[in-house]
Parts: structure tokens; C-alpha cells; sequence
């Protein structure tokens, strides 16, 4: 087929985007002895502050979060949560499907049938551990913490450029592993995150993990992520995640700022 060797061009560029961006960061880990620059601290400072009083504000409220795993393009799974914020400003998820109970399959005392059982299972566990990988990852950079987000300022691994309609853009390196990248697009009005975009990796820079997010505000609330692509490169997994029906609770946890 011809569409194979693209999928592993396309790997491969992505590997190597990654492999260069972690063999030139190995000289900006240390520390920067060039002065700060006033424009970049004034932006990252703004940032912070409305991105703590968000977090606040986003404790109040409890919502529903849909899941679609998908391999190869083919859906495989769907799962549904309900999701608050903890104290440590981390989403707390609690599942809404109802668990099945396992079904016995027709020809399972067939000849070969409990071996295929066995394989079609063994294979389902491995994409499931590599979607929870990515999923586990994934929530190292999301939501954007403050306290992470200054410590890559004070390196000099954050750069700000002006956008488009009133927006500025953050472009992070280096946030959570060496050669990765987020890029955060900001509306300068008020500072809430417009888009988010990620670049990163598992185990190795070969073994890619994007991530394209939008956000929205809730009706006379804060600004909430709304929708995310997750893309596992290597395993061609994608992760479709949508968020909706925010309601205020009752009472409301308070995330550390």
C-alpha cells in the first residue's frame, strides 16, 4: 500500500522535530546568565495571575467529560465522566459508564476460539496501557501550572510572541521533558487561554504525543478547556475528549493557587 510510508514519514519527521529540540535545549538547561527580559516577565506575570484566579473559579463547578479513543481512524471506545477540580487544581474524575459484565463468546469452546479470545484480549490490554501512557502525560501539562510556568521563564525557555485580533502567543520549551513544546495562544484583553498546542513524547522523542486544545468560557464564568485532540503518533491512537455541562456545585473544593 502507498499510505504506509507516509504514516512513517510522518513519524519519523515529528521524531526527529523532538530529537532536535532535545539535543539543543542540553545548552539552554543551564541557567541563563543573560538579564531577564522586562517584556516577557510583564506577559508570563499577567498570565499567571489570571491563570490562578481561573483555577478558582473552575473549582466551582462540576462537569461532564466524553472520551473517544480511536485507532487507526476506527472508534474503539467511549467513556463518559464527571469531573471536578481537587485541592491540587488536578481534574478528579469519576466514571459514568456502567461497567459490563464480561460476555462469554459464542465459540468459546470451539477449536482455536479461547486462543483467538486470548490474543484479541492481550492486544486490547496493550493499547489500553499505551492510552492511559499518553492520558498519565498528558495531565503533567495540562491545566498549565503557574509555578511550572514561571520556573521555565527564569531558564529562558519561554518566548512570547505578538498574534493576530488582540492575542499574544507563549511558546514553552522544555516544560516537562527536554525537547518538548507548548504553545499557548492568549487574548491580551483578559488573558485566558484561547488555544493550546503540545509536542511531546513517552519514552523516547520516536514514540510522539500531540495534543491540540481550544477553550471556551462558560456563560458568566471562567474559561474552561472545551475540546482536545490527542494523538499517539507511533500507534496511530487518537483520544477525542469533549467537555460540556458545567454546573456550579454545592460545595466547592479550593485548588492551591
Amino acid at each position: 500500500m502507498r499510505t504506509a510510508p507516509l504514516r512513517l514519514v510522518s513519524t519519523s519527521l515529528i521524531a526527529s522535530v523532538l530529537a532536535i529540540g532535545a539535543a539543543s535545549a542540553q545548552s539552554a538547561a543551564a541557567p541563563s546568565t543573560s538579564a531577564p527580559n522586562p517584556a516577557v516577565q510583564k506577559k508570563v506575570a499577567a498570565f499567571k495571575e489570571a491563570l490562578a484566579k481561573n483555577k478558582q473559579a473552575l473549582a466551582q463547578y462540576t462537569w461532564t467529560e466524553q472520551d473517544t479513543i480511536s485507532l487507526k481512524g476506527e472508534v474503539k471506545k467511549q467513556e463518559q465522566f464527571q469531573v471536578t477540580l481537587g485541592p491540587d487544581g488536578k481534574p478528579q474524575k469519576t466514571p459514568l459508564n456502567p461497567q459490563a459484565p464480561p460476555q462469554q463468546q459464542a465459540d468459546s469452546g470451539r477449536r482455536g476460539g479461547r486462543l483467538k479470545e486470548h490474543v484479541v484480549e492481550k492486544k486490547k490490554e496493550e493499547y489500553k496501557d499505551y492510552a492511559d501512557s499518553i492520558k498519565a502525560l498528558i495531565q503533567q501539562y495540562l491545566p498549565p501550572d503557574k509555578d511550572a510556568i514561571e520556573q521555565a521563564r527564569q531558564k529562558g525557555n519561554i518566548a512570547v510572541t505578538p498574534e493576530a485580533s488582540g492575542q499574544y502567543k507563549l511558546v514553552i520549551t522544555n516544560y516537562v521533558k527536554q525537547g518538548d513544546n507548548m504553545t499557548i495562544v492568549i487574548d491580551a484583553a483578559n488573558n485566558t487561554i484561547v488555544s493550546l498546542s503540545i509536542a511531546s513524547y513517552l519514552s523516547s522523542p520516536q514514540d510522539a504525543v500531540t495534543v491540540s486544545s481550544q477553550f471556551a468560557a462558560i456563560p458568566g464564568g471562567p474559561n474552561h478547556a472545551a475540546s482536545q485532540t490527542i494523538n499517539g503518533v507511533s500507534k496511530q491512537l487518537t483520544i477525542a475528549v469533549q467537555n460540556s455541562n458545567y454546573q456550579k456545585t454545592q460545595t466547592a473544593s479550593q485548588p492551591a493557587s
